[in-house]
């Protein structure tokens, strides 16, 4: 009996099954191949089993047979049974899972929908796997090419060769280059802009298998809002820049790379004369230039302006202009293209220049107007510094004499009979002796010479170093001729008392009586040594005192002579009357120089620390000493600093004025390196003990053996100068030496002969930026704005007020002048003063204050009022600006004077 098992018609328990995934259709045809195969092997039992029945075939035989093979069908068809529930589950399983899934993408496509922003995610291959409306809303020309499974860099591709985006030109590649690097990266976000005027922002974030995902934000009211509150502030600046040009005393002009004029303040077209249609928004530097080619070029000395020099990329020179101006013209080139045209009206200042050089001559004329012979030598005895009393008892000149040393002006006969007064006074020893002196006709003179040492700094060992002595020699020609008759008469006086020793008794009465005559006129003689050495010393003293007593009538004669040339004057006068100016302004600068020595020395000098910008000073003087530099050929640079320092700014200044001074002096406009033009710069560096301020010049150097005597009073080295007319007279570096130890500045100099010098003043930090006292600037005027002025005059000196009356009269002023208060007061009758001013010391110990005070308190006015004095102390200032009253030192300046008359006339 045959028994076959077959499934074919059995009906399929699953069902319909969904379609399968990877692993589950894996799983299903490995089942499969198990379940062929145990048919297979079905089919070769059930072979074997009927080739294997006995010829006879017995039936226990067959039904053994039979019972085995079905009992291997049933286990084979359970395992079969097992796998398909299996399979069965696995797909029910399958089933929900994608039901899930499309559930969740529904979901997320709902979600990023919804997102205000456009939204795309590309899988790790950088194909587009989803975005949004708004996504395909930024590439109108392209949408309909984006779709799941594009690459990032086709959609780039295709936006830039579609001129989506306006950032694309006129480079897409390069476009295309960066944004595909910036998708690669991912630094943050990024900002461009589409065709239509949009503006995106785009935020890309990496997911977890490698993708990115991007946001993109429109921010075009952002952008709009920013360009609004930009375009606010740009005209915002525009103003106030147009407000500050109004505001500064210089004529300014901007002009853009177009060369069109920008911007300009009124100064600028009242000072050069422009009619609108050159000064205005978009008017050519071409019309500037042409308007003044009319005028005629300055540089051939007519009226207009400098044409060559405004053509130049940059400029700074000077000229003279209409009215007896003098303009300073710079032109400054602007980052981007463009230039700026500044107008400086420099008349006042170019005056006070020329008064300060003709000044720097009168330093001598009080040493030369001494009778005794004044001279001043250094530790290497050489002469340093001799008055005209000495130059004529050497019958040569004093730059023959000046430098030499004593053994070689001398001679040795003379040399050798001061030599040992010399060595003591060079040890610190203060000498008195008497010396012969060659006369006129060979008679002899006899002279009194004091050599008073000159003491430097002290050393470690606490004694101060001798920098050299200074000589007084007086005449006492006649004083010893009495004295060597009183000597004759002693002699015969002995004589006499050895020819009488017989008549020693009788006469024993008459000679008592000759030696108490002797005693008295040993003892006049002692009293007239000790006069004569008190009026030594007084005369030492002299020069100080001198500084002070000789300011007033100087101050008038410094006023009759800026009166006087005020008015026309041939040509023959005119120079009489500059020089006796120059004259009286090297008497000036001697004697101010003099008098601020004797106040170091005397301690009358109080500083007024403060802390201040240093940038406030160095500005100050690269405007004051430009002129100078340029006049001389050199090139002057100032360096700026932000630093704050705490000194004194005025005596600061006075430093650095005198530093600056000698270099501008000394630095030849052709350095013997020949590099180009002389050089001076001033800087600063900062270091452990403070900012060091620097004055560096390319000029001849200073010998290292000489650093020290260069601040020692009335010493020069024959150093060449570029003009002998502004040589100093070693005065200024010796202030320099009493200012800086008054402040407590290090004061360091180096310097390498032939190839220039560095002065430098260390100053200590200050804490804060507090407001420096302002520098007064030079009121400049182009017309005569003190016509018909009134001015009161009150002073005790006759000359002054005739000096006062020349001067003002001559400025087109009504002048009234009084000796006293009560003149003053009689004179308010008549006319009430628009100016008042008043000397510090008048008659009867009365106070200028104290007259300024009834003539106001009579006008019923805070009538503007300027106190004269030569009291240069704090004190007096600070008293002056708590009554409201202006101060002028003495000798008064004619410029000064006006330029104070025009500010309180306003």
């Amino acid at each position: 009996m045959t028994i076959l098992f077959s499934d074919r018609n059995l009906p399929d328990p699953l069902g319909p099954t969904p379609p399968l995934s990877g692993d589950e259709r894996a799983r299903l045809d490995r089942l499969e191949r198990e379940n062929a195969k145990l048919r297979r092997i079905n089919q070769v039992l059930m072979d074997r089993v009927e080739r294997s029945m006995d010829v006879q075939g017995g039936a226990f035989s067959l039904f053994q047979t039979a019972i085995v093979l079905e009992q291997k069908v049933r286990e084979r068809t359970l395992e079969v049974e097992r796998a398909l529930r299996e399979l069965e589950d696995s797909h029910r399983d399958l089933a929900r899972a994608k039901e899930l899934a499309d559930t969740m993408r529904t979901r997320l496509s709902e979600a990023i929908e919804s997102v205000n922003e456009g939204f795309a995610i590309f899988d790790a291959d950088d194909r587009l796997v989803l975005c949004n409306s708004k996504y395909l809303a930024l590439w109108p020309e392209i949408r309909d090419k984006i779709m799941p499974g594009v690459r990032f860099k086709d959609i780039a591709e295709l936006a830039a060769s579609s001129r989506s985006v306006a950032d694309a030109y006129p480079r897409p590649d390069l476009w295309l280059a960066q944004r595909l690097a910036q998708h690669r990266e991912l630094k943050g976000p990024y900002i461009y802009r589409l065709s239509d005027g949009r503006w995106i922002q785009v935020n890309e974030r990496r997911t977890r298998d490698g993708g990115v995902v991007g946001v993109y934000t429109d921010i075009t009211d952002i952008k709009e809002h920013e360009t609004r509150r930009r375009e606010r502030e740009l005209a915002e600046k525009s103003a106030l820049l147009q407000a500050t040009l109004d505001n500064i005393a210089q004529g300014v002009g901007v002009y853009d790379r177009d060369q069109r004029l920008v911007a300009w303040n009124e100064r600028f077209a009242a000072l050069l004369r422009l009619p609108d249609s050159v000064a205005r928004r978009g008017a050519s530097f071409a019309e500037f230039i042409l308007h003044h080619a009319a005028m005629g070029d300055g540089a051939m000395g007519e009226a207009g302006l400098s044409l060559r020099a405004l053509m130049a990329p940059s400029c700074l020179v000077e000229q003279p202009w209409l009215d007896d101006t003098v303009l300073e013209i710079s032109r400054n080139p602007m980052p981007g293209g463009g230039f700026v045209l500044t107008f400086t009206d420099i008349t006042e200042r170019k005056r006070a220049e020329q008064a300060l050089r003709d000044s720097e001559q009168r330093i001598r004329l009080v040493t030369d107007a001494v009778p005794a012979l004044i001279a001043y030598v250094d530790a290497e005895q050489r002469f340093r510094f001799v008055n005209k009393a000495y130059e004529n008892w050497f019958n040569r000149a004093r730059e023959d004499i000046e430098g030499q040393p004593m053994w070689a002006a001398l001679g040795d006969l003379y040399y050798e009979a001061r030599r040992t007064y010399i060595l003591r006074a060079l040890a610190g020893e203060e000498v008195t002796f008497e010396l012969d002196l060659p006369g006129e006709n060979g008679a002899p003179r006899y002279a009194v010479a004091t050599y008073i040492p000159h003491f430097g700094e002290k050393r470690g060992g606490g004694k101060r170093e001798v920098l050299g002595y200074f000589g007084l020699i007086h005449d006492i020609t006649e004083r010893r001729m009495a004295a060597e008759a009183l000597a004759d008469a002693k002699d015969s006086l002995e004589r006499r008392v050895v020819e009488r020793t017989a008549e020693l008794t009788r006469l024993n009465t008459q000679l008592q009586q000759e030696i108490a005559e002797r005693i008295a006129a040993e003892e006049a003689l002692r009293l007239a040594k000790a006069e004569a050495e008190q009026a030594n010393l007084s005369k030492t003293r002299f020069l100080a005192a001198a500084s002070h007593d000789l300011l007033q009538p100087l101050n008038a004669a410094r006023l009759f002579v800026a009166a006087l040339g005020d008015l026309e004057q041939p040509e023959p006068s005119r120079g009489l009357v500059d020089n006796l100016d120059v004259a009286l302004a090297s008497v000036e600068d001697l004697l101010s120089t003099l008098l601020d020595i004797s106040k170091l020395d005397a301690g009358a000098v109080r500083p007024e620390v403060a802390d201040f910008p240093i940038q406030s000073l160095l500005g100050a003087l690269a405007t004051e000493y430009a002129a100078v530099a340029k006049e001389r050929g050199l090139d002057l640079r100032v360096v700026a600093s932000h630093a704050v320092v705490r000194s004194d700014i005025r005596l600061l200044r006075r430093i650095l004025q005198n530093f600056l001074s000698n270099a501008l002096r000394y630095t030849p406009a052709c350095p013997p390196s020949g590099d180009g033009a002389g050089k001076v710069l001033i800087g600063c560096r900062r270091t452990p003990a403070g900012l060091r301020i620097e004055v560096c010049d390319t000029g001849p150097g200073v010998p290292a053996d000489k650093l020290g005597e260069i601040f020692q009073e009335f010493r020069r080295l024959d150093t060449p100068c570029a003009n002998e007319r502004v040589r100093g007279m070693g005065l200024g570096l010796a202030i320099v030496d009493r200012v800086a130890r008054m402040l407590d500045h290090p004061i360091t100099v180096r310097s390498q002969p032939g190839r220039g010098s560095v002065f430098a003043v260390t100053v200590p930090f200050g804490r804060y930026a507090r407001p420096a006292r302002a520098l007064e600037a030079p009121v400049r005027t182009t017309t005569n704005r003190l016509a018909g002025t009134r001015v009161l005059v009150i002073d005790n000196e006759p000359a002054v007020l005739a000096g006062m009356r020349a001067l003002l009269e001559g400025w087109g002023c009504t002048v009234a002048t009084a000796a006293s208060g009560d003149e003053a007061l009689r004179a308010l009758d008549s006319a009430t003063p628009d100016v008042l001013f008043a000397d510090y010391h008048l008659d009867n110990g009365v106070i200028g204050f104290t007259e300024i005070a009834r003539v106001r308190e009579r006008c019923g006015t805070q009538l503007p009022s300027v106190l004269i004095t030569a009291n240069r102390t704090a004190e007096v200032v600070e008293e002056a600006q708590s009554k409201g009253c202006h101060v002028l030192n003495k000798p008064v300046k004619p410029a000064q004077l006006r330029a104070v008359m025009t500010g309180l006339l306003g």
